[in-house]
């Protein structure tokens, strides 16, 4: 079976495998509020040996300010999975996350557009 190249749960016939809630350990809510426009940022702390190759993988998207909505795309992971992984890294400290300041109006067409935007870029 020919593994692709984009990790090691990847395969270019069968895609991911293993279930996205087999990464968040069967947890479906995270522990910290997070939303799709939440940046998140590498504190520089290593995350805890127990946690997952994601959870590392995470963390090296997270050199500078990153949404959780384009962590989710570049992890190829469902949204609700990211935030468990996410709220993992915020508790140990690997990661610290704050609401977006650089809009106003988080509803702004403008912003909903570029979210979309990248969105379709990564996929």
């Amino acid at each position: 079976m020919p593994l692709s190249t984009d990790g090691p749960w990847l395969d270019d016939a069968a895609g991911r495998l293993i279930r996205p809630y087999t990464v968040s350990g069967g947890r479906t809510r995270p522990t910290a509020v997070l939303d799709l426009l939440t940046l998140v940022i590498s504190t520089g702390a290593a995350p805890q040996p127990q946690l997952g190759p994601e959870h590392a993988q995470a963390v090296g998207l997270c050199a500078g300010p990153t949404s959780v909505a384009e962590i989710a795309a570049q992890l190829r992971l469902p949204v609700t999975v990211t935030k468990v992984l996410l709220s993992d890294l915020v508790e140990c400290g690997a990661i610290t996350a704050r609401p977006p300041d650089t809009f106003d109006h988080p509803t702004d067409r403008f912003l909903l557009e570029a979210v979309l935007d990248g969105l379709r870029r990564q996929l």
